[in-house]
This record gives C-alpha cells, sequence and structure tokens, in this order.
C-alpha cells in the first residue's frame, strides 16, 4: 500500500472499500463494526529487521494507514488456479466451509496465527480464533483445520505418539468412540467388511489420517510473501489525504503529533478505529480532521521496572497481553490479571490495532480495561505542545459519561501501572452475553493489599472499579472505606456486599436495562475475589491463619475469565458408502421413469463424504457472492429511504436537498414507481406490504423510498438528508404479543386449531398431575453474513436481477410486477448465498423491488446492498411465541403416562402477514413433540404488531412447538417425581399411532427409540448422572447439568403446490454433465448433492457433473427452496431428466457395450441426432402432502382423528440429543461439555455434508437457546427508542455463538441400516430437522440449576423463560445475593416477545 500515492483514496476510506474497489473482493463485508470477522486481511510491516503480520478488520482499518505496509487477501495467499495455503487446502477437506462467506476471513486469521509461529500450538490457536462468526458449520470442522496443522497435534497429553499410545482409547484430551465390530476412517477396508462404519473423530484425523497428517511448519510452504522493496527504510515524511472537506494526517513523531493537536484540538486520533469507525458510519458523527496514531513510535512499545510497567499509549493491545502472559509470580498478580482481561476483550483483530490510549480517551463506561487500570493505581502521562507533560491517575480521569480529564490539545504519552506486592492481589472479573468477542454487561477489577497484624490478614488497601454499573468507569468509595483494617474473612465480606450496594446503585430504567443482574453480578463479583484471594493464600500465608474455605466453596474462585479455553473435539460416524434405491426405485411420482442404468450401479457417487462443490473455491476467496459481481460501469449505487418511526403517517417527504447532492442521478419513491406502471403491492401470501410506503408506517424501517447516486456513500448520505414528516400518531403502538393479546390485534385467517381424543376428561383423570402455565419463547435473528443484496441490470425490453435470494421465482414476478415489466422479460440469477436459514425466502424480495423499480426509473443498472444493522431492523426474524398451557400425566402400574395437553400459540408476526400463518401451522403440527398423547389440542393464532414482518427460519415454526411442549413434559416429570428422559422414552409412539393431526406412524419408519437408546449408550447415561451428582456434590457455586432430548421433523411443505420442482440436464459429448435445477445453493450442499446424484445416475465421477446459476430463463416457475425440501425435489427432477436421457442412450449402450464412456456413448448418440438434454420435473404424491384446515367431516371417515384434513408430511426426519453443560451459578456462564447427536438420515447422499448440517443446525439452535436475544423498544424496555426499534442490531449488540460456545465434545453418529422409499436414493431431509435439538442445552441447564435450587432449599418450582441467557442463569439461582440485587426465587428477567 503507498497510501500516499493514491489519488482517489478519502481520509474515510477502510480497507475493505479500498480493497473491494479494485477488485479483491474474497474481503466479505458482514457487519462494519469488527463483530464478524468475514473481512479479516493481514496487513504486515518490516519492524525491527522481521516482518510483522497483524490479522486485521479491513472493514474498520484506515486505508490511509496502511501507507508503506503490505497487505495480505486471502487472493494473496493461494488460488486454485495455482497452490493452495495449507489452510486452504486443510480447510477444503476437512469441510470447513457452507456457505463460505465467513470462510476467507477464518482462512486468513487462521493463517495470520502459523505465519507469526509455524509451530503454533493447540493452545496458541484456541486463544486467538475468536475474532470471526461462522452461522453454517458449527464450528467443528474448522476447529480440525486448525488443530490439525499445530505443532502438538500429533501427540497426546503424555507428549507420546497417539498412534502408538495403548492408552489412546481412554486418553481424556481426545476421544475415539469406535462401533464394536467396526473400523476408524484410518483402516476401513470395503471388501473385508462391506458393513463397517466409518469414525472419524478429531483425534483420529491429527494421527494417522494422510490428508491430516503434516503440522504446518511440516508442509512445503515458503511462508507468506513480502516485498523486498518494503524491508528497505521507507519514508517517514508525515503525509495528508483531504477529500471533501476531511483531511488525514499521519505524523510518525511525537511533536509532529502534539503540533497537529494543538492545531486542530477537535481532531480525532485514530491508532484501532474500532470506536471512531463506528462512530461515522453508525451514528453519522463527522470529524474534519482525523490523525493517524499508529505510526508515532515514540507512544508505544512496553518497558518495565522493578515496580511498575509502562505501556506506550498506542501499543497494540495484543503486544501487551502477549508481554504480560509470561509474567512470573515475583511480578505479582498484576500481569496475570492485564493478560487474562485482555484474553476475552474484544478479538484478536481488534486488539491486533486498539490501544490503552483509545479505551481511555473514548471513555466507554463498559470498558474491560478502563476499571483495570483504575483498580491497578495506573498513573497516565499527557502531554500538549503548549504545557508540556502532566500525571493524571487513571481513577480520576472519569468525569462523566464519554468526559474524561484530557484537554483538547493533550495526547496521552504512555500509562503506569505498578505492580503488586506482598499479600496484594488483582482479579479481573466480567460477564457478557457470550464470552469471546462481547461487550460486558458488567466487567470490574478488584485489588487488596493485606497485611499481617496480631497474627491475622486484615485489609491495608481495597480498590474496586466497575464498568457496566454507571455512566462512566466508577469505583466503590464505601466499600473500600469499610474494608479498612478489617480482617480478611467471609463475616466481613458479607458486610461489605452491603455497602457494595450503597456505592453502585442502578434505577430500574437504568439504560442497558437488566438492573438486577447488574447488581447481582456486582456483588458476586466481589464473593469470588474473596474466596479467589483465599485460594491463593493458601499458598501465600504460610504460618499466618487464614480463613479455611469448604472444598465445595472454592468452586467460587473458578472463572472463564482466568480459565484455560477449551480444546474442542468431537467424532462423527456415519455408514460406509453406499448406494440404496430409495424413491426412484417405485417411483412414488406422478410420472414414472426408466430404473438406474447397471453403470450407476457400479459407482458410488451417492454416499460418498465428497467435499462441497464450491469449497477450494470458498477456501480461496474465488467464490463470488451478488455484491462480488462488478457493478457496470453506468451502473448506480442504491440506498433505501427508512421511516425512523411506527405506527403513524407520512405528512410529507422533502427531497430537495438529497436531490442537489453532487452525484445523486434520482431519488425514487411511490410517485415514480406508479409512473412506471408498477404495482407497489408485496406479499407472499397476502398483498399487504407495500414497495413504497405511501401512508401508514406500520414498523420502524419501513422502506420509503430508494436513493441512485454515483457511490455508495454518497447514496447514503442522500438518504440521511431526505426529511420525512408524520402525523397522527398511534397513542399505543402495539410491540409485543401480550400488548396484541390485550388489544386484540390478530391475522384472523391464522386462527387454527387441531384437537385429537377428549382433553377435558383426560385432563381430569383420577390421580393425575397437572401443570399449567405460560412459557415464552425468543425470536431469534437470521444473521446470514451476506446481507441482503440485489443489482438490477435494464437490458432492452427487459432486466437481468442478480440477488441474493432463497426464492428466485419470486423475486422475478415481484421484480417485474414492481417496475411494470412483463415477467418473461425479466430473468433472476442467483450464484449462491451467504446463508440464508429461511431469511432471503420473502424477505429479500421488497429489497430486490425496489431495485427493480430504481433500475427502470435511471435506465441504469442499480445495487441495493443493505448494511447489517439495516438488514436487522427491516428483514424479520424467527418468531417469539408465548404459549399457555394446561397439561397432565399419570402413574399407571408403574408406567409414567403422558395424558393430555391443551395449548394456546400465540406468536408475534409483526405487521404484515408475510409467511407467519404456515409457521404457526407448523408450531402446531410439532406440539406433539415425540410423544403419544392421549389427547391432544392445539390452537393458534399470529398477533398483529408494530415489529417488521417475522418470517421463515431454519423449522419454521417447529423449533418453537417442540421446545414448548418439552418444557410441558420436563413440568409434568418434576411433578410425578420421576426423571424426565423416563418419562419422555416411555411415551413414545410407536408404529401404527397416529399423530393428533392425523398421520400414521408407517411401518419401518420409526426411529426414534433407536436413536434415543443409541445416544443413551454413546454418552454412557447413567455414568454421566452419577458423575454430575457427584460434582454437584463437591461444588457449591458450580452446577452441571443434562438433557436428553429427541427429535422428529415432518418434511414436506404443508402447501400441497409446492411440492414441486423441475430440473434442466445436459450431457455433453466429453461425457460430462451439466445441470440446473430450480433450487438454489446457501451452504447447504443442494449443488453437491445434486451432482451425486447425476453422476450415480450416469456412472460418472462427481466431478464430471457441474451444477450452474439458479436462473429463472432456465428453470422456471420455481419454489423457494425451503422445508428441506430442495434435494427431495430437486434431486428427483434432476434423477428424472437422467432417465429421460439415459433412456435415449440405452441402445447406443447396448450396442458399444457396458464398460463403454459416458463420452462415448454420447458422442455415438449425438451424431445420430438425438436430444442429450432434458428437463426433469417431480411433484411430491397427492397422497402425501397437503393438508386442508378448512376441511369439515362429513360422518363417514374410518381413519385417526383429523385425517380427513389430509397427510401434511411425506416422512419424519428422527433423532436424539444429549447435552451436558456446566453453570457458574454466581454469574450465569455457562459452557457446554458435551453433546452427542443421533441422527437417522435415511440412506446419507453426502455423510461430510448431512454431519455439517446436523452440527450447523444444532449449534444454531444452540444459539436460539442461549446467547441470542432480541431487544425491542416495548413496555419491559422503556430505554429504547422510538418503540418498535430493534436495540440489538448488529454483532454489537447481538451474538450468534463464536467459536467458544460449541461443545468441548461434539459427537455427531447417523444411523445405519435404516432407508427411507420415500425420498431420492433413500436419503432423507436434514437442514432443519436437528435445530430443534439445541434445546437440549436449554433443559441441561435448568437440570444444573435445579440442582442448585434444591440445594438451597428453594421449593418454589423453577419457570425458565427462553432463551436461557446470562441474566436469566443467574437470577434463576435464587440465592441471597440475587435477592439483594432485587431478584428473587420466583423472579422473571424481562424480555422482548
Amino acid at each position: 500500500m503507498r497510501a500516499r500515492e493514491l489519488v482517489h483514496l478519502t481520509p474515510t476510506t477502510t480497507l475493505l472499500s479500498f480493497l473491494r474497489a479494485n477488485g479483491l473482493t474474497g474481503t466479505k463485508l458482514g457487519c462494519a463494526e469488527g463483530g464478524c470477522g468475514a473481512c479479516t486481511v493481514i496487513v504486515q510491516k518490516w519492524v525491527n529487521e522481521k516482518v510483522e503480520n497483524r490479522s486485521v478488520n479491513a472493514c474498520l482499518f484506515p486505508a490511509a494507514a496502511a501507507d508503506g505496509c503490505h497487505v495480505v487477501t486471502v487472493e494473496g495467499l493461494g488460488s486454485t488456479r495455482g497452490q493452495l495455503h495449507p489452510v486452504q487446502e486443510r480447510m477444503t477437506k476437512s469441510h470447513g466451509s457452507q456457505c463460505g462467506f465467513c470462510t476467507p476471513g477464518i482462512v486468513v486469521a487462521m493463517s495470520a496465527i502459523f505465519a507469526n509461529n509455524p509451530e503454533a500450538t493447540v493452545d496458541e490457536v484456541e486463544e486467538h480464533m475468536d475474532g470471526n462468526i461462522c452461522r453454517c458449520t458449527g464450528y467443528r470442522p474448522i476447529w480440525d483445520t486448525a488443530k490439525s496443522l499445530c505443532s502438538d497435534a500429533k501427540k497426546g497429553p503424555c507428549g507420546e505418539s497417539c498412534n502408538s499410545c495403548p492408552e489412546r482409547d481412554g486418553c481424556d484430551i481426545e476421544h475415539l468412540i469406535p462401533d464394536p465390530g467396526c473400523c476408524t476412517s484410518n483402516n476401513v477396508n470395503s471388501e473385508a467388511n462391506p458393513s463397517c462404519n466409518v469414525s472419524s473423530s478429531s483425534a483420529d484425523k491429527f494421527k494417522s489420517d494422510p490428508v491430516f497428517s503434516k503440522s504446518f511448519k511440516e508442509m512445503d510452504y515458503a511462508g507468506l510473501p513480502f516485498p523486498e522493496e518494503l524491508k528497505v527504510k521507507t519514508s517517514t515524511a508525515p503525509f495528508t489525504v483531504t477529500k471533501d472537506d476531511v483531511t488525514w494526517y499521519d505524523p510518525r513523531t511525537l511533536e509532529e503529533l502534539l503540533d497537529l493537536k494543538k492545531s486542530f484540538p477537535e481532531g480525532r486520533i485514530v491508532v484501532g478505529n474500532s470506536e471512531v469507525g463506528i462512530e461515522q458510519k453508525f451514528k453519522n458523527m463527522k470529524y474534519k480532521v482525523l490523525i493517524g496514531g499508529s505510526n508515532v513510535t515514540a507512544v508505544k512499545g512496553i518497558s518495565e521496572t522493578p515496580t511498575h510497567f509502562v505501556f506506550g499509549a498506542n501499543t497494540p493491545l495484543n503486544d501487551i497481553a502477549h508481554h504480560c502472559s509470561h509474567g512470573n509470580p515475583s511480578e505479582g498478580s498484576t500481569p496475570f490479571a492485564i493478560h487474562n482481561m485482555l484474553r476475552w476483550f474484544a478479538s484478536t483483530q481488534i486488539r491486533n490495532t486498539a490501544s490503552l490510549a483509545g479505551n481511555l480517551a473514548t471513555a466507554s463506561p463498559i470498558s474491560d480495561m478502563n476499571p483495570l487500570l483504575a483498580a491497578t493505581g495506573a498513573v497516565m502521562k499527557v502531554q500538549s505542545k503548549e504545557r508540556g507533560e502532566r500525571l493524571i491517575n487513571v481513577n480520576e480521569f472519569f468525569l462523566a459519561y464519554r468526559k474524561t480529564a484530557l484537554q483538547s490539545d493533550e495526547v496521552i504519552v504512555d500509562v503506569t501501572v505498578p505492580k503488586t506486592g506482598k499479600f496484594e492481589y488483582v482479579f479481573p472479573f466480567k460477564q457478557a452475553k457470550r464470552r469471546e468477542d462481547d461487550i460486558s454487561i458488567v466487567t470490574c477489577v478488584m485489588r487488596v493489599r493485606l497485611v499481617a497484624k496480631d497474627n491475622l490478614l486484615v485489609v491495608a488497601e481495597s480498590a474496586f472499579a466497575f464498568g457496566g454499573m454507571a455512566a462512566k468507569t466508577v469505583a466503590a468509595p464505601l466499600t473500600s472505606a469499610f474494608l479498612l483494617d478489617k480482617p480478611w474473612t467471609t463475616k466481613t465480606i458479607t458486610k461489605a456486599k452491603k455497602e457494595l450496594f450503597k456505592d453502585l446503585p442502578l434505577p430500574d430504567d437504568v439504560p442497558g436495562g437488566q438492573p438486577e443482574y447488574r447488581r447481582s453480578l456486582a456483588a458476586s463479583f466481589l464473593y469470588k475475589f474473596f474466596v479467589s484471594v483465599c485460594v491463593q493464600l493458601e499458598k501465600d500465608a504460610g504460618e499466618i491463619p487464614v480463613e479455611a474455605i469448604p472444598d465445595r466453596e472454592k468452586s467460587a474462585a473458578r472463572s472463564f475469565v482466568t480459565s484455560r479455553k477449551p480444546v474442542m473435539v468431537g467424532t462423527q460416524r456415519y455408514p460406509k458408502p453406499k448406494f440404496t434405491p430409495g424413491l426412484e426405485d417405485g417411483m412414488d411420482a406422478k410420472e414414472a421413469s426408466p430404473p438406474v442404468s447397471k453403470m450407476a450401479m457400479k459407482k458410488d457417487a451417492v454416499g460418498k463424504a465428497s467435499t462441497h462443490q464450491s469449497g477450494a473455491l470458498h477456501c480461496t476467496g474465488e467464490a463470488k457472492y451478488t455484491d462480488d459481481i462488478g457493478l457496470p460501469a453506468d451502473g448506480l449505487d442504491g440506498c433505501l429511504i427508512h421511516s425512523t418511526v411506527a405506527g403513524c403517517d407520512i405528512k410529507s417527504i422533502d427531497t430537495s436537498v438529497a436531490e442537489k447532492m453532487e452525484g445523486v442521478v434520482r431519488v425514487v419513491l411511490y410517485k415514480d414507481l406508479v409512473e412506471t406502471g408498477g404495482n407497489n403491492k408485496l406479499g407472499p401470501v397476502m398483498k399487504d406490504e407495500e414497495v413504497f410506503g405511501t401512508k401508514r408506517v406500520r414498523h420502524v424501517g419501513m422502506v420509503l423510498g430508494l436513493v441512485c447516486a454515483e457511490t455508495l456513500e454518497i447514496a447514503q448520505e442522500a438518504a440521511r438528508a431526505v426529511k420525512v414528516e408524520y402525523e397522527n400518531h398511534d397513542d399505543n403502538v402495539i410491540v409485543s404479543i401480550d400488548e396484541a393479546i390485550k388489544a386484540g390485534s390478530f391475522y384472523p385467517t391464522t386462527d387454527h386449531t387441531i384437537e385429537s381424543g377428549d382433553v377435558k376428561a383426560a385432563l381430569e383423570t383420577p390421580g393425575a398431575v397437572t401443570v399449567e402455565g405460560t412459557f415464552r419463547i425468543g425470536g431469534q435473528e437470521h444473521f446470514y453474513l451476506e446481507c441482503n443484496t440485489t443489482m438490477c441490470v435494464p437490458k432492452e425490453e427487459g432486466m437481468v436481477v442478480h440477488t441474493s435470494s432463497q426464492a428466485p421465482t419470486k423475486t422475478q414476478m415481484f421484480c417485474a410486477s414492481a417496475a411494470g415489466i412483463p415477467a418473461n422479460k425479466v430473468v433472476c440469477k442467483m450464484k449462491r448465498m451467504g446463508g440464508g436459514f429461511g431469511g432471503k425466502e420473502t424477505r429479500s424480495v421488497f429489497v430486490a423491488a425496489a431495485c427493480a423499480v430504481g433500475a427502470k426509473v435511471t435506465g441504469r443498472p442499480v445495487r441495493v446492498t443493505l448494511d447489517r444493522n439495516v438488514d436487522m431492523q427491516t428483514t424479520g426474524q424467527r418468531h417469539a411465541f408465548v404459549a399457555r398451557y394446561k397439561a397432565a400425566a399419570v402413574v399407571e402400574g408403574g408406567w409414567a403416562k403422558l395424558l393430555a395437553m391443551d395449548v394456546n400459540m400465540f406468536s408475534n408476526g409483526g405487521c404484515s402477514l408475510d409467511l407467519s400463518g404456515p409457521v404457526m401451522d407448523r408450531s402446531l403440527f410439532h406440539l406433539d413433540g415425540t410423544y403419544k398423547w392421549q389427547a391432544l389440542k392445539v390452537h393458534g393464532i399470529v398477533c398483529k404488531t408494530h415489529q417488521p414482518p417475522h418470517t421463515a427460519y431454519r423449522g419454521f415454526g417447529g423449533p418453537q412447538g417442540i421446545v414448548a411442549v418439552e418444557h410441558v413434559v420436563d413440568r409434568l416429570a418434576k411433578k410425578l417425581g420421576i426423571d424426565a428422559t423416563e418419562l419422555r422414552e416411555a411415551n413414545f409412539y410407536k408404529e401404527g399411532d397416529a399423530t393428533h393431526f392425523g398421520q400414521t406412524i408407517e411401518e419401518g419408519t420409526w426411529n426414534v427409540p433407536r436413536s434415543f437408546s443409541d445416544v443413551k449408550t454413546q454418552s454412557g447415561v447413567e455414568k454421566r448422572k452419577q458423575e454430575v451428582a457427584e460434582f454437584n456434590a463437591n461444588n457449591k457455586w458450580k452446577k452441571r447439568g443434562l438433557a436428553y432430548i429427541p427429535t422428529k421433523f415432518g418434511i414436506a411443505f404443508t402447501a400441497k403446490f409446492m411440492n414441486q420442482g423441475g430440473a434442466l440436464v445436459h450431457v455433453y459429448q466429453d461425457g460430462t454433465v451439466l445441470v440446473s435445477h430450480g433450487g438454489t445453493e446457501m451452504g447447504q450442499g443442494l449443488h453437491t448433492k445434486v451432482c451425486q446424484i447425476a453422476a450415480q445416475a450416469f456412472g460418472i465421477d462427481s466431478d464430471s457433473v457441474f451444477v450452474d446459476d439458479s436462473d429463472t430463463s432456465k428453470v422456471a416457475n420455481t419454489q423457494p427452496t425451503a422445508a428441506s425440501m430442495s434435494t427431495d425435489m430437486y434431486g428427483m427432477a434432476t434423477l428424472d431428466a437422467c432417465r429421460q436421457i439415459l433412456k435415449r442412450l440405452q441402445p447406443f449402450r447396448e450396442k458399444l457395450g457396458e464398460d463403454a464412456s459416458l463420452a462415448q456413448v454420447a458422442t455415438a448418440a449425438f451424431f445420430e441426432r438425438v436430444d442429450l438434454s432434458a428437463h426433469g420435473f417431480y411433484a411430491l404424491s397427492d397422497a402425501r402432502c397437503g393438508y386442508n384446515w378448512d376441511a369439515v367431516p362429513d360422518g363417514t371417515e374410518t381413519g385417526p382423528d383429523n385425517s380427513f384434513r389430509g397427510h401434511p408430511f411425506n416422512y419424519f426426519t428422527q433423532g436424539s440429543c444429549f447435552s451436558l453443560v456446566e453453570v457458574d451459578l454466581l454469574t450465569g456462564d455457562h459452557s457446554i461439555l458435551r453433546s452427542d447427536v443421533v441422527m437417522d438420515v435415511g440412506s446419507s447422499i453426502n455423510p461430510a455434508i448431512d454431519i455439517g448440517q446436523i452440527e450447523g443446525a444444532f449449534v444454531q439452535g444452540v444459539g436460539w437457546s442461549t446467547v441470542e436475544e432480541l431487544i425491542w423498544g416495548d413496555e419491559e424496555h422503556k430505554w429504547v427508542r422510538p418503540r418498535g426499534r430493534l436495540f440489538t442490531q448488529g454483532p454489537g449488540f447481538y451474538k450468534p455463538p463464536a467459536f467458544n460456545d460449541m461443545p468441548a465434545e461434539f459427537n455427531v453418529t447417523l444411523i445405519d441400516g435404516v432407508a427411507n422409499k420415500f425420498a431420492v436414493m433413500s436419503s432423507k431431509a436434514i437442514g432443519e430437522p436437528p435445530f430443534a435439538m439445541g434445546t437440549a442445552v436449554f433443559f441441561a441447564i435448568k437440570d444444573a440449576l435445579d440442582h442448585a435450587r434444591k440445594e438451597q432449599g428453594i421449593e418454589e418450582e423453577l419457570i425458565l423463560m427462553h432463551p436461557a441467557t446470562s441474566e436469566r442463569i443467574r437470577m434463576s439461582v435464587g440465592d441471597g445475593i440475587c435477592v439483594d440485587g432485587g431478584g428473587g426465587a420466583a423472579f422473571q428477567a424481562k424480555g422482548s416477545y
């Protein structure tokens, strides 16, 4: 980067924008706030005669700050056209990508670790994979990739080779779980043992699999290139960049920096840009002067004296963390406190650029480092040009919210931190929604110095500094004063807690909410600190008596902040690859085709764990997504104009200022759509939405117009300049389900009931126990890494639409409608999505429609890409639900029997219907769980609110129904006094039973009992229960819990007409095959599976088959890729087309012989003028899909209750899960120690893809059940305004699971010997079914909490609402600290539902 020589560079250009504008699109935009890692690049610099490699967030890093640096993007690591980097190669072979959008960033982050240390260890990798989010994989294969490259990957904890170790099967650090009589992946011998299963564990791969046999250092890789010319000392002269009244200054000396601050006191110093960048991007703050601080060497570096550390103000935090990681006991506890706090501070990418000065100067009230500096007594040296140097105590530096004692012309030069002395201890504490890369809810550092007095240790000095407890970093002076000269005892600390509550008063309406939790956390940290110090004193005090902490209570001293990050391991087991005919054998379709060719039977393309078709492209950044497509030379960038409030009318829209801005081409409103002859109506079921708002504003973020401009920056600036006036505001903007119920605000067409059996009589069964109540179920953001994006290109009389959508036909139709163009002149193309999960089934369409209108009006190509915060505010999420229920069970003859359940389900549908009706319906279909109820009544209705329209999400309402029934079963088990696992297992359906909706469990199809038995055996149920009991008996403040959860998930669109699909297949003379089908690829491996199906049919390798873009001009009238039905539909449609071609080729096959290649046969047919192309079609049998809610019985029915309505599902995908968790009762933190999943997926077409879907869905389900929480501006959160605004926008506030959140041990098994005659090649759908099993973690957490409450003597039943956030976990403990903090045994944390 020669930033000073780049003419078009602006002061605010980020490195990401610069790279992508110059064609390096492998680096992705995922969030623009440094929270997802998709934009990770390596910035190299020649420092101290060696190359310094730093992974950074390019979305924040200023391009100007890269002057004189070498920037390595994913393209620079390797490519499919040349040699792959070791990480790229290993990631591809590990099946480490699905949608692939996050993959380049992960590959680069991982490569940076090995660039800095080719001999990196597993520990090192575990510590630094904290800045990237993957929404698809569940992380396990990525961990496999990283650890397989580590220098210690092939050695066990004993230091011996694992491969030859006699104890390898029982080793604690890695687990092999071989099936009896089966073999592992290393010695599969299909000839000798054709029924052998493949067992592929993390340990197994590292030990002897040839693919993973070499560590990074052992591989033939020369290292990252670095230009020789940058090793020569480059210009140290400062430079400036000026554009649009903004200037970037790049000083190189302290003198130059001081001069600049004197001349421009309001200028902002930029080092990491993690604060200023956010302010500019999301708060629209303008700074005329930006001063780069990262090249001023005088304020960087680390030095020590015998009593102090001195940190240069702009020293990267990772440098400080690394330095302090090597601290020795003689230096006291300060370095360990610094290191441990920084380990969990933001991410590696952020810490590589951020500095102490940045933390101090921005004065965030929830900073982690500021309390540490304040509590340790750190002193800052600041300097100005005029007044010279002065010292400021950090604990006196913060004056008010974001206000400090730093004068406008001063700069921070360094920070001096004292080391601790004898009997002086410093411990850091923090709690957030998620451990890694999350802003703390409460953070604090506590320090105490004890002295011996009268043979006792008393407090000579103490300091407590907190973040998250006030508008600034605050101390606890009353607590410190009370402790002075007091003995260090439990009695003293108990009294000190009362003073602490006085020090930290939080009003109930405090911004950020959670006042009870935050107060409880502060007091809990004090107790943890006390126990931690006492534990240390046992080693240090010598002959001085100290209070002995009982062993059970020492668990209070354990904290994730100071603990080693767990080593993630796992085992994946699946049957040996084999081809099993399925539906196509009996061809239960509208039209039969010839049987599969004999040639196909010789191939095993189906059943192989083949890598994803685009895996290598993902890993090299060569895979192109919609926003990577180059905008044509005359193209325009678009920015939507959104409403800022809800529940009012539009009075006027003033576009005059925006229209006058240079570079603005057109501001498009409703009137412009009308003038083009377009239709303003949208909606997948009811046309109750608008392309552009006309009168009533129904949700915050509603689209009112579109700005089309020469650049995205201009378009965004112009959109902000549009002035909208509102009138007729509602007095009561309905936001929540409870508010909607109170107001009677519903969608009447969604009011559905299913009743089976006599519910009233069953509920009144003599001797039965009953439970009733309300269960609340949280929503969930899709958080696909690729935000919604569309580019519309006018073509003569029509238009080509490039979009990221699960529904190309729906996109085509609404773009045509909105732009006033016939559908036959609009072509929608979709190459791949960076994730979808249902969120792009309908909610991508409004973006595309607005874009199409913009292109039609301007006559130029237009591209619209939503920012992450806008995408989250406007596109809708998984529906929140409220279940009101009454249920009964009884024990008869030693058998616990589920009797009846009566449930009313309410969902938050938002302001338009979208797909909320069928989402509710599917929840009703799944409210039986896997259990045979004697009687069941389920009723549901969708609430109409002022939230955006909520929509499809993986599971489509099924998970909400499943978690609700499991909640009820869990309560019934407690009421009966039996184990919930026993109650579940005793009430499973049996073959021949009918569900409440009338579908019979068919013979040979019911595998839930087997999967449940298998997962119990695999996990060692009795051993686990005993271990949990022993652990809980020995630990007061840490508790473990476990849960076993089964699932059945119905496969089919419940709307009959949607169960159809088409495909187009071409065979070429060289024997290769091209397939186009109606499905879309979003990471689920659909294209790869279709390739395998076609390859199997033609008897060729799957590499000879290619699936092209989804394109409505090739396969028309498609259905959305949803309901987990895509392989079933498009695999069958592809097979149908293949069979048509095979039938035509049969005479040539017979003539040339069975050993002739497809190329030979196709060439012969071509010269005989035989068509080598075919359109295939598949429609699910009428008898196996469709459910008519309006059907009325006529009295002639002979089948089960409600069977007259139809047969909603073709079959059920089934499975069972075990999860074991550990909970910190004092903070609410939890960790997943182990999860085992056993799934019936039929005969897997691709076990690697199916296992990837299981792992990804499970972890996504875990996120929904724990760390992911949506907060809206509602009655429960009055500090969020305006009403109806989503507070949790972007990764800064919304937390999908990170690398550290997956189970420490994660085992997945695909059941062997099962077939499915109702789907292609005996396979089963897998995308959605495993999701609900993530709730096993939720119920395991509840199990741990039940143990804790029982131990405390709390008799009141725990009703744990969903999700189990750290707040809900901590406040459910119900101990004295919770009570003092404002909670109690019955306390319920606030939530948005």
